[in-house]
């Protein structure tokens, strides 16, 4: 039979209809009392995950690193970082959620290395260096950079070299090297990392900036959209250019296609963070062959305006209707209970606007502590550790440590997080906002939050069928029909009139 014949026979892949839950491992669960998440402690509280109804676990980096980048640093791609545990601990947790129902996506770097790995340190050592060319290097330009690209976290995007003069990228951190990815042997080296984590039972991988990999051959320098402001913060500068050049290159989808390839025998999920300027180059990356999902950053960024979000979720969806992965809060962003409003207003805001991502196709995540209504950590500004607020002296935005607090298990000092000090103090939270209180009481909002999982699981016309969308007489309000189910999202404050098609 022709394909197109076969096609409905094969079982669809595990992950359409999941629900995904992000891990951040440093402030998820301390068990030995130094104040910093682990993998024991990840493995003590998977049974949480299970209950509220979730079918993944993302787990971000837990590889050796430095922590400049607290873990998005990477020194060895095969290994744990003794702060987090052992490979033991890790087969330990691989075996417990799957005891449990759950799949685990691990967190990979592979944009960039850490300076102190191995590769870098003897691609630093000389020009000839065996790894010299698994970075981007190039020469300086008029007594400076090779061109005026900018790091995410500030500055230009590359570093001199004292001993040969050379510039080396990095689009993040300088201690963040960019790894050349038109070296076939870096491709090769990654090929061997993907099946290391493959055969330990990792059943897929959560891809760090994925749209950054490859760099225009020229190197050209990036147009500017818009003069930054003196003394904006890095995001502002960022933003200020048209990265043509660096980011969102056309051979990146090349690399997927490959690695697509690599762990099929395993079944394992690809979700890429893709960041790019329009719903179409997104939709690229989930192309038949390519990536399986792609998040959708920007709801994750947005202030609460509900035209905004509905206009932002709907032209993603009509985009890419089956390989979106929907988040509203990462270790990446201020929490959406914060950006929404805060209290109660930011916790039926976030609610309203979860109801109908769990309405679209692909896969919707929430980030730890998003089920208990978490806003932001409070934090006093000396106790800040997101490098970018500690790497710019003048700064416009306080970084992305208010989402990345500890988790608040139980009433008490250090909210059960940790018997010790956490690597990033902040205020207990009152004992309302923790899990052990929430699960206790049938009308805290955990409980809303595990009935809205049980209700996409129990109606398989949200995974099956494809969406219509329900005409509603409001610019703040949305309808989407999957077969026999309906979900109307009113994010706004006034009664809205919608058509059911119903007679």
């Amino acid at each position: 039979m022709p394909p197109s014949a076969t096609e409905h026979l094969r079982p669809a892949p595990w992950w359409v209809g999941a629900v995904g839950y992000e891990v951040y491992i440093r402030s998820f669960a301390d068990s030995n009392g130094d104040g910093i998440g682990d993998l024991s402690g990840i493995i003590d509280h998977l049974d949480h995950i299970a209950w509220l109804g979730a079918d993944i676990v993302w787990i971000t980096p837990f590889m050796p690193s430095p922590g400049f980048d607290h873990g998005y640093d990477v020194s060895d791609y095969a290994d744990i970082d003794p702060v987090f545990g052992t490979l033991q601990d890790f087969d330990r947790l691989i075996e417990r959620a799957h005891d449990l129902g759950l799949r685990v996506l691990v967190d990979l770097v592979p944009n960039h290395t850490s300076s102190s790995h191995p590769w870098f340190l003897d691609a630093i050592s000389a020009p000839d260096a065996r790894h010299r060319d698994w970075y981007v290097w190039a020469d300086g330009r008029d007594g400076g950079p090779p061109n005026n690209w900018v790091s995410h976290f500030g500055g230009p995007a590359w570093t001199q070299d004292d001993t040969s003069g050379q510039w080396y990228c990095h689009l993040f951190l300088p201690e963040q090297p960019d790894l050349n990815w038109a070296n076939p042997e870096v491709r090769d080296a990654f090929d061997d990392v993907l099946r290391f984590w493959c055969a330990r039972g990792a059943d897929g991988f959560r891809i760090d900036v994925a749209h950054s990999m490859t760099k225009h051959p020229d190197l050209p320098d990036n147009p500017v959209l818009r003069p930054a402001d003196p003394g904006a913060g890095p995001t502002a500068i960022f933003e200020s250019f048209d990265h043509r050049y660096d980011l969102d290159q056309d051979d990146n989808t090349d690399i997927y296609r490959h690695w697509r390839e690599v762990v099929e025998p395993y079944g394992a999920m690809l979700v890429g963070e893709v960041n790019v300027p329009t719903p179409e180059r997104s939709a690229r990356y989930t192309a038949p062959g390519v990536l399986d999902t792609v998040f959708f950053l920007r709801p994750a960024w947005m202030e609460w305006d509900p035209a905004a979000l509905v206009t932002a979720l709907t032209t993603m969806h009509d985009a890419d209707p089956d390989g979106v992965s929907w988040t509203m809060n990462s270790h990446d962003s201020s929490r959406s209970v914060t950006r929404f409003g805060g209290g109660d207003t930011g916790r039926r805001r976030t609610l309203a606007v979860t109801a109908l991502q769990f309405a679209l196709g692909g896969v919707p995540f929430l980030y730890q502590g998003e089920e208990l209504g978490l806003a932001d950590g409070d934090i006093a500004p000396a106790d800040r550790a997101d490098p970018i607020w500690t790497r710019n002296e003048v700064i416009q935005e306080a970084g992305r440590d208010g989402g990345r607090t500890g988790v608040p298990w139980a009433p008490g000092p250090g909210n059960g997080f940790t018997s010790g000090q956490a690597w990033l103090p902040a205020a207990d939270r009152p004992d309302d906002q923790t899990v052990s209180v929430q699960r206790a009481n049938p009308d805290a909002l955990v409980h809303r939050y595990r009935e809205l999982i049980a209700l996409r699981r129990a109606h398989p016309d949200i995974r099956d069928e494809p969406l219509q969308w329900v005409p509603v007489d409001s610019a703040h309000a949305v309808g989407a029909r999957r077969g026999a189910v309906i979900v109307i999202a009113n994010l706004g404050c006034a009664p809205i009139t919608a058509d059911l098609g119903v007679r």
